[in-house]
């Protein structure tokens, strides 16, 4: 009677191994795989890809939005960066709202797990926040592009009051 129930431990131990060590199935689970929170995304992906060699990953939303909270993101259809531990480099489709401008989030590091921080270079400087703010991923909604300005914009595309001086948008992308 030993020789049945030896005989079903490999294929116990093999359906072990392979869930346990699957690869991430969401890029929610690659975010966390990462030591990243889940939250830096929003909710409404609709498709992602990850390149296994470079870490690369594209995500495509169903609609350019915004998420507001304690700060407010604006996502754009299509976000890609470079995934290392506790890391997303050369990110490309996120942009974070100070005052009236927005400006483009760079990369995205966590240097020190247990400082609860984590740091957005927005090109001129870093911004850091709470990593609980950023604990699940948040509702995001339709973006309004008459809403805010945007560095990318040209000085003779502001409108109102607002004046901001073309070697400073230079300076800033």
């Amino acid at each position: 009677m030993r020789i049945p129930f030896l005989s079903l431990f490999p294929a116990l131990f093999l359906t072990f191994f392979l869930t346990a060590h699957s690869p991430p199935s969401s890029i929610y689970d690659h975010l966390k795989h990462n030591g990243l929170p889940i939250g830096l995304l929003p909710k409404g992906i609709s498709d992602f890809s990850i390149d296994p060699t470079t870490n690369r990953f594209h995500v495509n939303l169903t609609q350019p939005c915004n998420s507001e909270f304690e700060i407010q993101l604006h996502y754009d259809f299509n976000i890609s960066g470079v995934l290392s531990f506790g890391k997303i480099a050369n990110l490309s489709g996120v942009s974070q709202q100070e005052l009236f401008l927005w400006f483009p989030v760079i990369n995205i590091r966590v240097d020190d797990p247990t400082s609860g921080l984590i740091n957005f270079d927005v090109g001129v400087v870093d911004k850091q926040f709470s990593l609980s703010l950023f604990e699940i991923p948040r509702d995001c909604t339709a973006f309004d592009p008459k809403g805010s300005l945007s560095i990318s914009q040209k000085p003779s595309e502001l409108l109102g009051t607002e004046i901001v001086e073309e070697h400073m948008l230079r300076a800033i992308s």
